[in-house]
């Protein structure tokens, strides 16, 4: 089977009739470096954070930051929840560079495919497109047969082997109504997972901020990652952007320079 030629524009038109106001990740990546540079964000002395899903498909966006700011510390697991949690933020913030600041880049992550399909890539080598987020996905599925009743609610796993994804449907269980109420829920869950990991990143930042030294900054960049066939540009819908110090403080919303 052959597999056909992805469309650019079959993509692009449905990206942007379900996530107005998301970005080609490379022009994304330029207009960040801009403002934050107008900030203090130096090249050199800032830090890159991602919690980005561990798929593969996931990798261009963060290329697009490190080529600006060369080095990037990996917080991200399952469906781009921030698993290193308050830990891993502490020892991203000890290697900070002197007298820099850090960068998180966080959210969850979504498919377009060459149909034009919410929910599904092409990916690499194979010739029918697949789930894109696979994690998303099974959880979606976990959240609405235990809101209709049809499976109980899981108890926390006496095994490590699948917690992260026990954690992401439980964490995604109360957004359970508006998945299930949705026009298209391919399109709504990885906007109900942004808002639950958006909450999740502020608890771990406000726990763990102080650990930034000196006058740094954490400047916080949230949203939807959509990944697309290759041949065809990535784009990210940024939901958060923002400054805080390291007491916690907002310092500045940046998300109108997007």
């Amino acid at each position: 089977m052959t597999t056909p030629s992805p469309s650019p524009t079959t993509v692009i038109d449905k990206i942007q009739e379900v996530f107005p106001g998301a970005l080609e990740s490379t022009k994304l990546s330029e207009r960040v470096k801009e403002t934050l540079t107008k900030h203090g964000f130096q090249e050199n002395t800032t830090l890159v954070a991602t919690s980005l899903c561990c798929d593969e498909v996931n990798r261009e966006l963060e290329g697009d930051f490190t080529k600006i700011y060369h080095h990037n510390f990996n917080m991200g697991g399952l469906a781009g929840f921030s698993f290193s949690g308050v830990t891993g933020f502490g020892a991203m913030a000890s290697h900070i560079p002197k007298n820099g600041s850090c960068l998180l880049l966080y959210g969850p992550h979504v498919g377009v495919d060459f149909e034009g399909t919410v929910g599904k890539v092409n990916r690499r080598g194979l010739d029918d497109s697949g789930a894109c987020c696979g994690s998303a996905a099974a959880a979606c599925a976990y959240v609405k047969s235990v809101h209709g009743g049809a499976e109980k609610y899981s108890t926390y796993p006496d095994s490590a082997l699948d917690a992260q994804q026990f954690y992401v449907g439980t964490m995604l269980l109360p957004q359970a109504a508006r998945i299930v109420k949705a026009k298209d829920e391919n399109v709504e869950v990885p906007l109900a997972l942004f808002d639950v990991q958006d909450e999740f990143m502020r608890q771990i930042v406000d726990k763990g901020c102080g650990k930034v030294a000196g006058e740094g900054m954490i400047a916080l960049l949230g949203g939807i990652q959509i990944n697309t066939p290759v041949g065809v540009n990535e784009y990210f819908l940024p939901k958060v952007f923002e400054i805080r110090n390291n007491k916690g403080d907002k310092v500045v919303d940046l998300l109108s320079t997007l």
